[in-house]
């Protein structure tokens, strides 16, 4: 174990691949973060869709995982999931929420915080459609973030909801759908040498986008 923590206090990385400055970035931090997801998209970057997703309960206490964007326009950020899961208890107590998305391959991270609102039942439907039956299977079959026996009762409820809906044509579960994440804070985060990083932050005041430096 001592190895180990010796080990991990040696790791070091410098950033030097690009550099960001406010007269760079566009006035919209959609747009600005529209080119930075296909640049990282264009550059391989491993589930450049995946970013951590942080709640809290009502009295705080914090909880993170890892989703996947699906979609965003000037409305949001959306990601889908159960909403009788942790997460979605959490949310309907406190909806505020923060996004991390890191992207390695070009030393980048995006950090968004805001608060969540539902996604329609038709956009919800929109989407769900568009998914593997497998994928909507499962949907119907986990108790998300409930306690299960084992691995075994899971793949019985698989089965039955396999043999409950036999064709393609496999409804959304009412306890499915999504959120959106408004948003009135994007970072922008490029990493630069000797831990000195390129920091732009879009502050939501009174409808408009506020631009400013932070130090590193």
């Amino acid at each position: 174990m001592e190895d180990l923590r010796l080990y991990i206090n040696t790791l070091r990385h410098d950033f030097s691949k690009q550099t960001l400055d406010e007269s760079q970035v566009d006035k919209s931090p959609f747009l600005q973060f529209e080119k930075w997801f296909k640049e990282a998209v264009d550059a391989h970057v491993n589930e450049p869709n995946a970013m951590t997703v942080a709640t809290a309960s009502k009295s705080g206490k914090p909880a993170a995982r890892i989703l996947l964007l699906r979609n965003f326009n000037e409305n949001g950020f959306v990601f889908y999931t159960n909403y009788t899961s942790r997460k979605g208890e959490e949310i309907d107590e406190n909806p505020n929420c923060a996004l991390l998305f890191f992207w390695p391959e070009l030393e980048r991270q995006v950090r968004i915080e805001g608060k969540l609102i539902k996604q329609s039942s038709a956009e919800s439907d929109l989407y769900f459609n568009t998914r593997p039956r497998t994928s909507k299977l499962g949907a119907w079959t986990s108790p998300q973030s409930k306690v299960v026996k084992n691995r075994e009762e899971l793949d019985e409820l698989y089965e039955q909801m396999s043999q409950r809906f036999p064709s393609e044509d496999v409804p959304r579960p009412p306890h499915w759908g999504g959120y959106v994440l408004q948003p009135d804070s994007i970072e922008f985060w490029q990493g630069r040498p000797s831990r000195m990083h390129d920091r732009i932050l879009y502050t939501l005041v009174n409808g408009n986008w506020k631009i400013e430096r932070l130090a590193p």
